[in-house]
């Protein structure tokens, strides 16, 4: 998910994101313990999309903040 996606989002869509990522991260951290996945790459790239969403959100609440 590129930056443009992510602030054409809405907050609502972000945390919704946030939440679908975690799940996400969290089995494939789960089958990467059981088995070695074939792209362990994609824990990290999980990792820090929720990171950037994260990101993204804290700065929408912090610029609405302001006003």
């Amino acid at each position: 998910m590129k930056k443009e996606e992510i602030t054409q989002l809405t907050p609502d869509g972000i945390r919704e994101k946030i939440a679908e990522e975690s799940a996400s991260l969290s089995k494939l951290k789960l089958n990467h313990t059981v088995s070695s996945i074939e792209n362990p790459l994609k824990i990290r790239t999980s990792r820090r999309l929720i990171a950037r969403l994260k990101t993204e959100l804290k700065s929408r609440e912090l610029q609405s903040a302001k006003k």
